[in-house]
């Protein structure tokens, strides 16, 4: 818990997460947003976010029960790179399109029939881009039972990737993180309101 309410307010502070009135890539309205590719200009404490989320992933699915780490397009790229080296476990990743030039793969690296991979991205909204990933890394012949995020905002992720048969962890998620804030009197409780609303709408 110290770990959340600490990297809950580096995020705030450095402007990682802002709050307010956003649009969304998706063209979806937001009371907040949150931006991680700012955390490893910070690396000290970038690096205590890819340990913590070492320690998360070896408790709750275990470092030998998995062969590779992959990423998604393309904010987990930088997340899973680091954990690769960390775990020295292989990285593959899922490019957004195919390269119009050379093999024209979608998937980038070695993955062999059978190779069981953890999936790893930024953020999870409603877990559209991790979801086309794990259909790629699957088409290339990789199982997998689990995806990790670092945050979540809880906007029906976990339960579109059940239907994928895949589990989504995360080491925070938006509601814990606004709660935190608003407990530090870093936040007025009227945005912690908003962050509910959007939560359960």
């Amino acid at each position: 818990m110290e770990f959340v309410k600490e990297f809950a307010t580096f995020l705030h502070q450095k402007g990682i997460i802002r709050f307010g009135d956003f649009t969304l890539a998706s063209g979806k309205k937001s009371s907040y947003y949150v931006d991680l590719r700012i955390v490893p200009s910070f690396p000290h404490q970038f690096r205590r976010m890819i340990k913590h989320l070492q320690n998360t992933i070896s408790n709750e699915v275990g470092l030998d029960n998995f062969d590779a780490i992959a990423s998604v397009p393309t904010g987990g790229l930088v997340i899973a790179s680091a954990l690769a080296l960390e775990t020295v476990k292989p990285l593959v990743y899922v490019r957004s399109q195919a390269k119009s030039y050379g093999t024209g793969k979608l998937v980038e690296g070695v993955v062999t029939e059978g190779m069981r991979i953890l999936v790893v991205d930024d953020v999870a909204t409603t877990g559209g881009s991790v979801i086309n990933g794990i259909k790629e890394l699957k088409k290339a012949g990789a199982v997998i039972s689990d995806a990790y995020v670092i945050v979540n905002r809880l906007e029906g992720a976990r339960e579109a990737l059940e239907q994928e048969n895949v589990k989504l962890h995360h080491m925070l998620d938006i509601l814990s993180v606004a709660r935190t804030l608003a407990d530090s009197k870093l936040i007025d409780k009227s945005v912690l309101d908003r962050v509910q609303k959007q939560v359960s709408a």
